[in-house]
């Protein structure tokens, strides 16, 4: 599939994506590339989470990619059940562990626990070795679960700008192999 064949969901996390993150520069650079916006980004509900995201799935014109970072990781897992237009594929970076009693804000646990149920497509997960919000353990138990692919990420933190992974060149090559992968 190319990019200009898919309808790519850009879904970002707690306190969204800024200027500098690289979901900010995919979306500029890819034509087909929208961000889900949600209405609060720093106090996030998963009911309306969900419920934005089901919204610009079931309003897609062409197969859908989820590219989710983050807290956008359990919304688009949630959501699942209720899109009614097919999802090509899902590339999800830095899956925080929502079942942690030490996650801060404490709010967060609300989006766990994950669905393991095995995904209905497709799918691509990248996890780091020292991120602070979600062990790569946690990462490999549920991708495990979800038949997704594990790309181990090495000590990178969080995936985000704070990380240094602005322009992040080494997730723009893996993206690109997995969507040439994927049916149109």
């Amino acid at each position: 599939m190319k990019a200009s064949e898919a309808d790519i969901l850009i879904i970002p996390g707690y306190t969204n994506s800024g200027p500098d993150h690289w979901q900010t520069r995919w979306e500029q650079k890819l034509a087909t590339a929208r961000r889900v916006e949600q209405a609060e980004w720093s106090k996030p509900v998963k009911e309306d989470w969900i419920q934005r995201l089901v919204e610009e799935v079931n309003a897609s014109t062409k197969p859908v990619v989820l590219v989710a970072h983050s807290l956008g990781v359990p919304t688009a897992i949630h959501a699942i059940p209720h899109f009614k237009k097919p999802v090509a594929g899902a590339f999800f970076v830095a899956p925080p562990d929502v079942q942690n009693p030490k996650i801060r804000p404490k709010h967060l646990m609300t989006f766990g626990p994950y669905p393991r149920d095995p995904l209905p497509f497709p799918a691509v997960t990248i996890a780091s070795r020292n991120d602070p919000f979600g062990s790569y353990d946690h990462a490999g138990d549920i991708t495990n679960a979800w038949g997704s692919l594990l790309i181990d990420a090495g000590e990178s933190g969080h995936i985000n700008s704070e990380s240094g992974h602005g322009p992040w060149p080494e997730g723009t090559m893996v993206f690109a192999q997995f969507l040439s992968r994927l049916k149109a």
